[in-house]
């Protein structure tokens, strides 16, 4: 949602357009009613995006009885150019709700629009002054220094890859089955392409090797930044033991309470102040996460070959072999810290 706001906010200023607030789509992440301003600081996102766009917390009487003109960009291909495309809706509309259009890449935006969509990214999303409050209480919590995972393993990240995981409990089995509702893994040559191209997520078994091949001593501390319902998370805890989760470290009575969204962004703060952050994904969080690190010089950020860990075990190697082979894969990104790439969303000039 961090991604998708700050893209809204360069095409606002591509368009010349008044950015309103937007609402977030509930259905397609938690089921709850929370809304920009639960997470982010309304007042000090108008008053910083002064000078790059205009903002509306809301529509004016005569506009919010309508409903939008709504525009789909997000399965336009080529050279797709919002200036061409957008501009004459808008102009006949006077209101649309757009969906960003993935094929036009933030590096072929003006220089103008990029600065407006850094300046959102970087500068002018904060959270709110009692989210950060409650950030802060999660950070002194973890005992230091830390090492903040982010770990995706749900049943429905499972069921959405379609990869087999024939060692998993039944439970776990039953879990995807339930989550995945018509859709079925693949299977024979196509499962074992699907997962040499590095498409199928890390069981924390998976993880915990990994880890050891890169040489993470098992009294690490770690944060687990992930949502409820990660599936055979003993295959991690049993190996590093010093694993900390917001559920355990904040009040319960207050954590029951906050939404889906806001226990997200705790997540995120964490992960951008840790000593070290290390994903299994390369999703949308994990981009911003870097993102956001690298611009604070913090480089020790590190994404995990689930290609490489397919294409090595696909050879037959184990145990202190295929550690080898993971450590050698690993070893320039994790010696220098960068990761293995900056997301298109880094920045490269401060403002």
């Amino acid at each position: 949602m961090r991604r998708d706001l700050c893209d809204g906010v360069g095409i606002a200023r591509i368009l010349n357009a008044t950015l309103v607030l937007p609402k977030f789509e509930v259905a397609a992440y938690w089921n709850e009613s929370s809304g920009f301003g639960d997470v982010f600081d309304v007042d000090y996102f108008i008053q910083k995006m002064n000078g790059f766009i205009k903002v509306a917390k809301d529509l004016p009487a005569d506009v919010a009885s309508k409903e939008p003109f709504r525009v789909d960009c997000s399965k336009r291909k080529g050279q797709f150019d919002y200036r061409e495309s957008i501009l004459p809706l808008l102009l006949k509309h006077h209101y649309i709700s757009l969906t960003p259009a993935m094929s036009q890449r933030r590096d072929r935006y003006p220089q103008y629009a990029k600065a407006t969509l850094c300046q959102a990214c970087y500068s002018a999303l904060r959270l709110t002054s009692s989210l950060e409050k409650k950030a802060l209480e999660l950070l002194d919590a973890i005992p230091k220094p830390f090492l903040s995972l982010h770990l995706r393993f749900e049943p429905d990240m499972v069921a959405y890859s379609r990869c087999e995981y024939p060692n998993l409990s039944p439970s776990s089995l039953a879990a995807i089955k339930a989550a995945g509702l018509d859709k079925k893994p693949w299977t024979g040559d196509l499962a074992q392409s699907w997962r040499k191209r590095g498409k199928c997520p890390l069981t924390p078994n998976e993880t915990a090797l990994m880890f050891q091949s890169l040489r993470i001593p098992t009294a690490t501390n770690i944060y687990l930044a992930a949502g409820d319902g990660l599936m055979e998370m003993e295959g991690f805890t049993s190996v590093y033991t010093k694993v900390f989760t917001k559920s355990a470290l904040l009040n319960r009575e207050d954590f029951t309470r906050m939404h889906g969204n806001t226990k997200a962004a705790l997540d995120y703060y964490v992960s951008i102040n840790s000593d070290a952050y290390v994903a299994t994904y390369f999703g949308n969080m994990d981009k911003m996460v870097a993102a956001m690190r690298a611009y604070g010089g913090m480089h020790k950020t590190l994404f995990l070959s689930r290609k490489a860990f397919a294409e090595l075990t696909s050879q037959g190697l184990e145990e202190e072999e295929l550690k080898k082979g993971l450590l050698e894969v690993h070893k320039s990104d994790f010696e220098s810290g960068r990761g293995s790439a900056l997301p298109d969303c880094f920045c490269e000039f401060r403002l």
